[in-house]
């Protein structure tokens, strides 16, 4: 009789690892402040079990979509829904000189010193900025090379911010040739394209209230500065609401833009467009930031949840 042999040791059986989310190729549209809104886009995308392993996006689109790629959105979200009416103006380096009222300097180091300097092509996931060469009417994709340098380029506003140089190319702000990047998404290997759009048709509001003055007098210089912008880029007090300078640039800017960005989308049309009204901020309000992120979040779950294909990939792995 053959003695018994002892078998493997028994063990609990293991369960296969859960398949990652779907992936998604993100594009992000221009805005300005308005473009906060992809904050709360990307949170909400993730939050319902997506992988984004792309972005590509213009002037607003870019930075977000860059600071999200060098994995610090979470600390740009805190810092710029900290920041208040004064602390935006003292972002501001007005010039008179080089194409643009602001040089854009101090916004950029203040973004360095906040999220670090990296090279784009050293980021954990696929990242281009969209600009354009205003010299050659050329649309530049900026996808390797210092990620501040490719977002200083994508955030040039004509007439706002000083073009950027590089690589000897004067480039401005990319939503004068495309506003919500999908062409550069093309090449990527994801399972949706998801275009965010904060172009979308305009709602009606009930004007804001007038501000309430400052009586405190050590509050007199901050308050004349306040009144001196107010007259650049907001209406006026117990007025009808007629646009200020920087207002009425930025209005024309944004109906050419949201013009542009519905003919490119139906040229190259993503898999989902979550879109938000044109006018629920100016392009300068980045104190409401706050708000805008809720705005962007809610109107990504709303999308979201009416997609008939959400979770439910048409590639194969």
């Amino acid at each position: 009789m053959k003695a018994h042999q002892p078998g493997p040791p028994s063990t609990t059986p293991q369960l296969p690892a859960a398949p990652p989310g779907p992936t998604v190729a993100l594009a992000l549209g221009a805005g300005g402040a308005k473009g906060l809104a992809h904050i709360g886009v990307i949170e909400e995308i993730e939050a319902q079990g997506y992988r984004i392993v792309a972005i590509a996006g213009t002037s607003m689109g870019a930075l977000i979509g860059g600071i999200h790629a060098s994995g610090k959105l979470e600390v740009y979200r805190d810092w710029v829904c900290a920041l208040a009416k004064f602390d935006v103006l003292r972002l501001v380096d007005w010039t008179f000189t080089g194409g643009g009222l602001i040089k854009g300097e101090k916004i950029i180091e203040t973004m360095r010193g906040l999220i670090g300097d990296v090279q784009i092509e050293e980021l954990p996931l696929a990242f281009t900025a969209v600009a354009t060469d205003i010299e050659r009417g050329r649309e530049v994709w900026l996808s390797r090379g210092c990620l501040f340098d490719a977002i200083r380029a994508s955030i040039a506003i004509p007439t706002v911010f000083r073009p950027h140089l590089i690589d000897g190319r004067r480039l401005v702000d990319g939503a004068l040739l495309n506003p919500v990047p999908v062409t550069p998404l093309i090449r990527e290997n994801a399972d949706y394209t998801i275009a965010v759009s904060v172009d979308g048709a305009p709602v009606t509001t009930t004007p804001p209230q007038p501000p309430v003055r400052d009586t405190n007098a050590q509050a007199g210089y901050r308050q004349r500065i306040g009144d001196f912008i107010g007259r650049m880029v907001s209406h006026g007090e117990n007025q009808p609401p007629v646009p200020g300078t920087l207002d009425l640039l930025t209005q024309s800017m944004d109906l050419m833009q949201a013009n542009l960005a519905r003919l490119r989308l139906a040229a190259y049309e993503p898999d989902l467009l979550i879109e938000l009204p044109r006018n629920i901020a100016s392009a300068y309000e980045f104190y409401r930031a706050r708000e805008l992120i809720e705005m962007g979040r809610l109107q990504a779950r709303a999308t979201l949840a009416s997609w008939p294909r959400a979770g439910t990939p048409q590639r194969e792995a």
